[in-house]
C-alpha cells in the first residue's frame, strides 16, 4: 500500500503534516508525536526580525474551536535557522517553513535567508497585513497575491506554497493569481476572521477584538474551498481547516487536496496527527485502495 504523496516535486511518506503555528518548530510535540511517522513538519511563521505579536488576551475557545490572535509572535530567522533547523534535521520528516512579513521585501529577505538552508518548502502566508497597503492582507487582493509571489519566487530555491486566505469573496480568483504568479503548491484555508465578546465583563474576549477562527466549526467551509480551487487550478493542494480526525482529512483529500495540515486539534490531542495516519491507512485496507493518488479529488 502506497501513502506516498508528491508536492512540487518534493516526495512525502504520507499526505499528514501539521498546520503553521500549532506545533511550535516540532521540539514540545516530539514527545508525543514520533515526528518520524509524520510527511512533513510546518514550522511556525517566521519573519526577518523577532515579532512580539499581540496584547493578551490573544486566545479565546469558541463553541467547535478557537479564536486567536497571536499576532504571528516568533522569534525571527536568526535564531530559528541556528535553533530549530538543526532540531527538524534530527528527523525523517520534511521540513516546511512557514514565512511571514509586513511587507514584500520583509518575504523575500527571509526566503532569500533560507536559500542555502536544508530545509524541502516555503509556506508564504499572505494573511499578514500588508503595512504598505494600509493594513489589507496581502492575500484579499489577487493582484498582490500575483505580485508577491512572483517577488517571493525570484528567491526562493526551494517549491513555494502560497497559503490562501479564506476571507475573501471567491477563493479561486486569489487561487489562479497564486498559479499565475508561479506558485508551486497551494495552501488553504487559513482561519477565518471571527470575534467573541465576554457578556459579564461586557468586552471583547480578545484584545485584538476579532481573530482567527480554527477548528471543526470550519471544517465545511474549507472542505468547499479546497474543492472549488481544485477545479480551477492545476497546482497541488494541502488542504487543512478543522482536521480533527481521519475521516477529515480523507475528505480534504477526495475534495482535491494532495495533502493535509491538521492545526487546532493538536492542542487538545497533542498525537493527534500520527492517529489521523493511521487511520488514513486503516482505512485504504478497508477500501482496499493500494495508493493513495486513487484518493485525490475521486470526487467530481
Amino acid at each position: 500500500m502506497n501513502m506516498e504523496v508528491n508536492l512540487a516535486g518534493v516526495t512525502l511518506k504520507n499526505p499528514v503534516m501539521t498546520a503553521s503555528g500549532t506545533f511550535g518548530s516540532g521540539e514540545e510535540f516530539s514527545e508525543f508525536v514520533d515526528l518520524n511517522k509524520l510527511g512533513a513538519v510546518v514550522t511556525k511563521g517566521v519573519a526577518n526580525v523577532p515579532w512580539e505579536g499581540n496584547p493578551t488576551p490573544r486566545i479565546a475557545e469558541t463553541y467547535g474551536g478557537m479564536l486567536n490572535a497571536v499576532g504571528l509572535q516568533n522569534p525571527g530567522i536568526d535564531l530559528f535557522v541556528q535553533r530549530d533547523i538543526p532540531f527538524l534535521k534530527k528527523y525523517d520528516t520534511k521540513i516546511i517553513v512557514n514565512v511571514c512579513g509586513r511587507t514584500t521585501e520583509d518575504y523575500c529577505e527571509v526566503v532569500e535567508r533560507l536559500a542555502d538552508q536544508p530545509v524541502d518548502m516555503l509556506e508564504i502566508n499572505i494573511s499578514c497585513p500588508n503595512v504598505k497597503e494600509g493594513g489589507i492582507a496581502f492575500g484579499q487582493n489577487p493582484k498582490a497575491v500575483e505580485a508577491i509571489t512572483k517577488e517571493v519566487k525570484k528567491y526562493a530555491k526551494q517549491p513555494v506554497i502560497m497559503k490562501l486566505s479564506p476571507n475573501v469573496t471567491d477563493i479561486t480568483e486569489m487561487a489562479k493569481a497564486a498559479e499565475a504568479g508561479g506558485a508551486d503548491v497551494l495552501s488553504l484555508i487559513n482561519t477565518l476572521t471571527g470575534m467573541k465578546i465576554d457578556i459579564n465583563r461586557r468586552t471583547f474576549a480578545l484584545a485584538n477584538k476579532t481573530g482567527g477562527l480554527s477548528g471543526s466549526a470550519i471544517h465545511p467551509v474549507a472542505v468547499r474551498m479546497v474543492y472549488q480551487t481544485a477545479q480551477a487550478v492545476k497546482v497541488p493542494i494541502i488542504g487543512m481547516g478543522g482536521i480533527a480526525t481521519a475521516e477529515d482529512a480523507i475528505e480534504m483529500i477526495l475534495a482535491g487536496a494532495t495533502a493535509v495540515s491538521v492545526g487546532t486539534a493538536n492542542f487538545h490531542n497533542p498525537m493527534v496527527t500520527e492517529e489521523i495516519v493511521n487511520g488514513i491507512r486503516d482505512y485504504m485496507e478497508r477500501y482496499q485502495v493500494a495508493d493513495i493518488k486513487e484518493l485525490i479529488g475521486a470526487v467530481k
